[in-house]
């Protein structure tokens, strides 16, 4: 898989196509179009390769960079932006993937508009919906993946156990074995 779905959300595993946001060179994820039809593969939005174009690689950096500002408004409690939020609800008016029956079960085929509405449209769920108080952006410095924090006191740090989580309980551990305990990442500065 050339693509990571920590969250099990579409939304939101389409905003950390742009990896380490905050460092100097961020890593883009959908640099051309074949990691688009990539990611709508791998992510389940449809079940074989859009045909995407250049052209519809900047469609999705705009759609995932309007998802991210709406999102980081809402973490920061400002108000949300809204030439954001008429780029999210454009795309979400398109007509989404549709699945259809055949031999072999059910199959998405979609053109890559109809895949980037399926997205939009799950950032509107959770933007609009009662999820929205649920997300966070991970803890670990070189990772700003968003995800819904569905724990016990809202307690979670980290956008997956396995790959963040992990890295910083490390982190903490060598840390401490040199008597320099770290701060908790959500009391860091």
């Amino acid at each position: 898989m050339e693509h990571a779905f920590p969250c099990g959300n579409p939304a939101l595993d389409f905003v950390g196509t742009l990896r380490a946001r905050r460092n100097a060179e961020p890593l883009e994820k959908l640099g051309s179009p074949g990691s688009l039809d990539a990611w709508f593969r791998e992510s389940g939005v449809t079940d074989t390769d859009p045909g995407s174009r250049l052209s519809d690689v900047a469609a999705a950096i705009e759609l995932r960079e309007a998802i991210y500002a709406l999102v980081a408004a809402r973490l920061t409690h400002h108000d949300a932006d809204l030439g954001a939020i008429g780029v999210v609800n454009e795309f979400a008016a398109r007509p989404p993937v549709v699945p259809q029956l055949s031999v072999d079960g059910r199959q998405l085929e979609a053109t890559p508009a109809q895949a980037l509405s399926s997205v939009a449209r799950a950032a509107v769920e959770i933007l609009g919906g009662p999820d929205a108080d649920l997300l966070k952006e991970c803890g670990r410095p070189e990772c700003t993946q968003i995800y819904l924090d569905h724990s016990r006191g809202s307690r979670r740090e980290w956008c997956a156990m396995a790959t963040c989580g992990n890295k910083m309980k490390a982190a903490a551990y060598r840390a401490r074995q040199r008597g320099n305990p770290p701060l908790a990442p959500a009391r860091q500065a």
